[in-house]
């Protein structure tokens, strides 16, 4: 009687060991069929491609949650405020339609500052601010205190980092209690507040 090769036969056995392989693994659980292709997946693939779609999922309610509340991290915080871009931008257009932008202004010449490494650089930005918002009549001159001022032009000669800090605070308390809060009620504020949720749609419904 004819018998096969014994390529045949390893083959064979080679099919019955992945068939017993794969029942096993069926009846443990760890593999199950699928629909459409009727082969063998690993449910690792469905746990990996639950955890994606959950991820877009959370994306999407994370993105749409994001404007509302960045629009009420700004109500309730300058600061986040004058770290946004955009919130700076349109905070700046308000100052400017008010005319009092050069408060702002300082507070930004501050904040950098307060950054300056060379000693060169801390004296001659120190007197570039100096002329530009402290001096009288300086071309954008800021409301501060006549002891405040006085101090800052005593120390001007001999600049440190701090030497503006005491103005500094003036200016961001007069914004965060005067400006900010007549910019949450006006139009340059609502329409940043839409542009964004618009933005927000156009990314997840392309087609509008």
């Amino acid at each position: 009687m004819a018998t096969g090769s014994p390529g045949s036969k390893n083959r064979q056995y080679l099919d019955v060991s992945t068939k017993l392989t794969y029942g096993n693994l069926l009846a443990r659980g760890h593999l199950r069929y699928s629909h459409q292709s009727r082969q063998p997946r690993a449910l690792a693939d469905e746990v990996i491609e639950e955890k994606d779609h959950n991820a877009i999922v959370k994306g999407r309610c994370c993105f749409h949650r994001s404007t509302t509340t960045e629009a009420v991290v700004w109500s309730e915080n300058m600061d986040t405020l004058l770290t946004d871009q955009a919130g700076l931008d349109a905070f700046r257009t308000f100052l400017k339609s008010e005319f009092s932008e050069e408060n702002v202004e300082f507070w930004l010449a501050c904040e950098d500052f307060k950054k300056t490494e060379s000693a060169e650089k801390i004296a001659s930005k120190a007197k570039m601010i100096y002329s530009e918002f402290i001096e009288a009549d300086a071309p954008k001159e800021i409301n501060i205190d006549f002891s405040t001022r006085d101090l800052i032009s005593k120390n001007i000669a001999e600049p440190t980092l701090k030497c503006f800090d005491e103005a500094q605070k003036l200016i961001y308390s007069l914004m965060a209690k005067d400006s900010f809060p007549r910019f949450l009620k006006s139009e340059i504020y609502k329409k940043l507040v839409n542009s964004k949720q618009v933005a927000n749609h156009k990314k997840w419904l392309p087609f509008l």
